[in-house]
């Protein structure tokens, strides 16, 4: 047995990326990883721009609450201020730049406007409600860096700056094959000793959702001969493979058999639960990731174990994954497994799905995320764990 850690660090230790950069249009680069770091060509804003609607002016120029300012010019976002005319106040409005000269912008609120002017009733600090060019971003900063990937905000930002495109690495290609003679597709009839395959169904969505291209190579059969066919196809169309059953010690799981045929395979026993039985190598060169046939072990490895070797490949920067210390509403026994439990948060704490079954598959919806209990640790109702939330691992 190895420790998740291990496997983890060995995986992550013969990784490399595999794709080339190629340039994405903004609108649809969302998912995508940064293939070089991007530097503002701007100043964001591009000029002192007033933070309210409201007077610009001098602020050694205020005459007092009791005395008016006249009004020089009515400055709106998008226009063009000219310098303020010394003892007068423009009208500014949110967003507008400010006019050269004046360094206060008064609110609104505390000013009374008439035909002839304006007074200003409560004067605000020197500097006050003025957003300076470049209180966001200076010209020539960095501000992505290679590697990262490109979440909404992120593609924002990059519009914020003029980019239409943006350099990024191509989209993984990530071959998915299940294994199996009991599979059979949603949409038909199950027959007896049969069951409807969401295995294949739960690693492309995953992999579709990291940003990953799926190749779908859909189910092969108990026939080793089936089984080597497919993975063949599978090295020539992808990146990296990734299959579902086969790599434990039945005599009709073919997976392991094919591939140490065709490249090299390394079979870990991990100390994981649920999970345990997982096969790393290559087929004709391409990686290969061999996952454990039960539904929820499939969920629990790809994301706390494929997931990382995966985004290497992809050129992406893996941040790791923080727990989030949260109370237990339950109590577990210590394993000698590094056990990954299905929870739900509330406002108390997290509580137990009662079925902790690597075959439970609806825990994985009812849940909302993972407690990670340690080898030989127990959980005590009411002490704090360590909260893998879903949201963490997209």
């Amino acid at each position: 047995m190895i420790s998740v850690t291990e496997a983890i660090e060995t995986l992550l230790a013969g990784s490399r990326r595999l794709v080339e950069a190629e340039n994405a249009e903004l609108m649809t680069a969302t998912g995508r990883t940064v293939a070089g770091d991007l530097v503002s060509p701007v100043y964001v804003p591009p000029a002192d721009n007033s933070a309210m609607d409201g007077y610009a002016l001098r602020f050694a120029d205020w005459p007092g609450a009791e005395a008016e300012l006249s009004l020089s010019q009515r400055i709106t976002a998008g226009s063009v201020p000219s310098e303020l005319e010394t003892g007068t106040a423009a009208r500014i409005f949110t967003g507008a730049a400010v006019p050269p000269g004046a360094d206060t912008v008064v609110m609104q609120e505390n000013c009374e406007e008439s035909e002839t002017g304006v007074r200003i009733l409560k004067m605000p600090a020197q500097g006050a409600n003025i957003r300076p060019r470049g209180q966001d971003v200076e010209k020539g900063q960095t501000v992505l860096r290679k590697g990262q990937r490109l979440r909404p905000q992120e593609i924002g930002l990059a519009a914020s700056l003029g980019f239409a495109q943006v350099s990024v690495y191509r989209r993984l290609k990530v071959a998915v094959l299940s294994t199996g003679d009991e599979l059979v597709d949603p949409g038909t009839e199950a027959g007896p000793g049969q069951i409807y395959n969401s295995n294949r169904f739960t690693m492309n969505a995953q992999l579709a959702a990291w940003g990953f291209e799926v190749v779908d190579m859909g189910v092969a059969r108990d026939e080793f001969d089936m089984v080597k066919d497919m993975m063949l196809e599978a090295a020539e169309r992808a990146d990296v493979i990734v299959t579902s059953g086969g790599v434990s010690v039945g005599e009709e799981d073919h997976v392991k058999a094919v591939v140490a045929e065709l490249g090299d395979l390394g079979l870990w026993r991990i100390a994981v639960k649920p999970g345990k039985p997982f096969a790393f190598g290559h087929v004709r060169g391409t990686p290969f990731l061999g996952l454990p046939g039960n539904p929820v072990s499939v969920f629990v490895t790809l994301l706390i174990i494929a997931r990382s070797y995966l985004f290497a490949c992809q050129g992406t920067e893996d941040r790791g994954l923080h727990a989030v210390p949260q109370k237990a509403l339950f109590s577990k026994k210590s394993s000698w497994r590094e056990d990954y439990i299905r929870v739900r948060s509330g406002s108390e704490g997290v509580e137990l799905y009662p079925n902790q079954s690597s075959g439970a598959l609806f825990s994985t919806s009812w849940a909302d995320g993972l407690v990670r209990q340690a080898t030989g640790s127990e959980i005590r109702e009411g002490e704090l764990v360590d909260y893998l939330p879903f949201a963490i691992f997209s």
